[in-house]
């Protein structure tokens, strides 16, 4: 990494306040050199790190720009390089010349994600941190923040870390006592080596069961509306969404396809789909839409039953109840602003779920739906404590076949094995681990993980 990379850390996209162009690398001094004229004629090198200095951007003899510059040296930087932030005014033209302005002085543009390639490279985070930087970058609702923040302080880090040193110790025993076996023994050491297993196969499973939590605080619950035909699917969706994103009429069949919107309950991230009203159809098109709910309905984290309070239960009902029997499901008595002919009980009996009247078209009872999702997904409670959720499906592979390797391990000392041949499994499991944190890596992945990132980051 002796070549000095350059890019524009803030949008490009629209203009604003101000624009960061970031450069990093073993000449990023000179480079800021050649373009910075400071207000007090001072040399970039002579400068303390971690200052700023007011100054122009030149290009050649060309002024670009009245700036503020940042300077940081190693290795105390993102990168554990030389880094330089240029401060400039945020119009997308102006950012683009100082950025120009930096790469004549010598240095290239940066790949995406390079920046922070760098600093896993450089030893300043490993590979969870850096994945919990585009966690951080990409999160749409304040668990998810919490969650991706928790990750890039290291707390993932060090579970690893210390499961791997956990099985470590087991191979540097056993391999050593193998090689002298008259000074270290071996005697009833796979009775130690079965609780430390033990304690590993138990932390990897307390990681693996923070999966689904994680990933909803990440992604947000896959929700499917379903219901008959003119359940009023349709108007729930408007009402949540707070805006007519879908058509609603008296004519049943309206809704043929789905229709997607992404809400927020109470810091809950809801990816919501209305679908087509469930009934028997000889309407081609129709029935295709009818089928696509179906299978999105099996598909999801939650499902949202919509029945009309004011119509008798019929076949189309009783086939969504048995389609979702198995679900994570809250059952809407929709029209309650009416004369309702269903019951809360009577829905009970037919669905053992949460059953909450409301009415779309009035917007009530549908305070009771946070409530509801809270108890399914967080029993009651939302607020993620300090343990790690893994939201990664890297990292949860990963951690399956670590699990995997520890249970042969254990398989080895129920069926006698010799400890030579356990170590073999043991090694198999610090492997997995270490590609987690990034300790066993190949290039080609590492590549791929920092490709997702942006630009400047």
């Amino acid at each position: 990494m002796e070549d000095t990379i350059a890019a524009i850390s803030t949008s490009t996209v629209s203009s604003g306040g101000i624009s960061v162009v970031r450069i990093s690398g073993e000449n990023a001094l000179s480079v800021a050199q050649q373009v910075f004229r400071s207000k007090k004629n001072k040399n970039v090198e002579d400068m303390e790190s971690h200052t700023v200095h007011y100054g122009n951007i030149y290009n050649g003899e060309e002024l670009i720009d009245e700036v503020l510059m940042v300077v940081m040296k190693a290795p105390n930087t993102y990168t554990r390089e030389d880094v330089v932030e240029i401060d400039c005014h945020g119009g997308i033209l102006v950012t683009k010349k100082v950025l120009e302005a930096v790469l004549s002085a010598g240095a290239r543009l940066a790949e995406p994600g390079e920046f922070t390639k760098r600093a896993f490279l450089n030893g300043r985070i490993d590979l969870s941190q850096a994945e919990a930087v585009i966690d951080v970058i990409q999160s749409k609702n304040e668990y998810a923040l919490k969650s991706s923040v928790r990750q890039l302080s290291g707390k993932l880090s060090e579970k690893i870390k210390g499961l791997r040193e956990l099985v470590l110790n087991n191979v540097a025993y056993i391999e050593a006592a193998l090689d002298d076996p008259e000074h270290i023994s071996l005697d009833n050491y796979v009775n130690k080596l079965s609780i430390d297993v033990d304690k590993c196969v138990d932390n990897v499973d307390n990681l693996l069961k923070t999966c689904n939590n994680g990933r909803i605080a990440k992604e947000g619950i896959r929700t499917v509306i379903l219901g008959k035909t003119n359940a009023g699917k349709s108007s729930l969706l408007n009402a949540l969404a707070k805006e007519e994103r879908a058509i609603v009429t008296d004519i049943e069949g309206t809704t043929r396809d789905t229709l997607e919107e992404q809400i927020t309950i109470g810091g809950i991230q809801l990816n919501l789909i209305d679908t087509a009203g469930i009934r028997d159809t000889v309407d081609f098109v129709e029935s295709i839409g009818v089928e696509k709910a179906k299978k999105l309905a099996t598909e999801a984290d939650l499902v949202i039953f919509v029945v009309d309070s004011t119509r008798t239960l019929d076949e189309n009902d009783k086939d969504i109840i048995s389609l979702i029997q198995d679900k994570k499901v809250i059952t809407l008595l929709n029209k309650s602003d009416l004369t309702p002919v269903v019951t809360p009980e009577e829905m009970k009996k037919r669905l053992d779920c949460c059953v909450i009247p409301i009415s779309a078209k009035e917007e009530t009872g549908l305070d009771k739906l946070e409530d509801a999702i809270k108890e399914l997904f967080f029993s009651g409670n939302i607020e993620l404590n300090e343990d790690i959720y893994i939201a990664n499906q890297r990292q949860k592979q990963l951690l399956i076949e670590a699990k995997e390797a520890f249970l042969l391990v254990k398989d080895g000392i129920e069926s006698g094995m010799s400890e030579d041949f356990l170590t073999i499994d043991l090694m198999t499991a610090y492997e997995k681990l270490g590609y987690i944190i990034g300790e066993e890596v190949e290039d080609d992945l590492a590549d791929k993980i920092f490709k997702s990132f942006c630009m400047g980051k």
